[in-house]
């Protein structure tokens, strides 16, 4: 039996807090296939993060600097290139705040391998308290973004296949494919990642990896969610922090807008500010943050913080 050669690349942002135990969690998630490297693509971290990925003596971890808070998709494509490709049947990316169950990385690889035409698998996320944690996305559409604005996103992603979100936790008890899924925990093949190019760095956070998902499909590389791979993901930012807030929303309607046209865009535009419009009137900060960003792009996050 071939062991599957792989290699993680974790961003890192002043991840201090986190990096450790995600760190500690890849000495037993990476059980069952042979782990080459740990890539530690850094953006410029001001905290203990460098500090704490250079003292990890049981992994082969190496640090790529960016030089500077460039995001999550320059912070891959930096730790990409660095790593001999040539070497490698697949490339797993993820955030510093997941954490590997023991043995995930086998089942994603395994995956990989059943189907040629799979370029991504994707584990399932869960909470810290061990909780299903949405992670599987439906295409974004014209018809899902106005019910989404009159309604909400959970409460559309409740009602069939209304919503672009997937919540119905029966969706996630069997492998399926999906269209997209969050970036948080992804393994990519290097084959696919070799004709899909790198992620668009343009989008600094958000939509980077729903940009990825599609452009892999217009392919014909499928996307597949392995539910016995399970993966620990803190997350939550965007739903408490306006500024990732509005970033999320407004990269959502500019790849809508590159992927569909002026006149689709226009209409998801209009449909996405009233959403969150309305719910910005309710009271929600996040809302009210992405609202005068979409009707003001001199408010558009452009730079992210050193």
């Amino acid at each position: 039996m071939v062991v599957p050669r792989v290699a993680i690349i974790v961003v890192t942002y002043n991840s201090s807090e986190v990096l450790a135990g995600c760190l500690d969690s890849m000495v037993n998630g990476r059980e069952g296939v042979r782990l080459s490297h740990v890539i530690v693509a850094d953006n410029n971290s001001r905290d203990d993060s460098l500090a704490i990925a250079q003292k990890t003596e049981d992994l082969p971890v190496q640090i790529v600097e960016v030089g500077r808070n460039a995001g999550y998709a320059a912070a891959i494509n930096a730790g990409y290139q660095a790593l001999p490709t040539d070497e490698l049947d697949a490339v797993f990316v993820m955030n510093p705040d997941c954490r590997l169950r023991p043995g995930s990385l086998a089942v994603l690889a395994g995956s990989l391998e059943a189907d040629a035409t799979r370029g991504i698998t994707v584990p399932q996320l869960i909470n810290p308290d061990g909780s299903l944690q949405p992670s599987l996305r439906r295409r974004p559409s014209l018809r899902r973004t106005v019910i989404e604005a009159l309604v909400g996103g959970r409460l559309a992603g409740r009602i069939g296949n209304l919503g672009e979100l997937i919540t119905d936790p029966k969706e996630y008890e069997r492998p399926r494919a999906a269209v997209w899924a969050t970036g948080a925990a992804m393994l990519i093949s290097v084959v696919a990642m070799r004709q899909i190019g790198l992620w668009d760095e343009s989008f600094l956070l958000y939509s980077e990896e729903t940009d990825f998902a599609l452009r892999a499909a217009d392919l014909g590389w499928g996307l597949w969610y392995e539910p016995t791979a399970l993966v620990e993901h803190i997350g939550g930012e965007a739903s408490t922090n306006p500024m990732l807030a509005s970033l999320l929303i407004v990269n959502k309607v500019r790849l809508f807008r590159m992927r569909r046209g002026a006149l689709a865009g226009v209409v998801f535009y209009l449909a996405v500010t009233f959403g969150e419009g309305v719910r910005a009137l309710a009271g929600r900060t996040t809302s009210k943050a992405a609202f005068w960003a979409l009707v003001r792009p001199s408010r558009r996050v452009k730079t992210l913080a050193n």
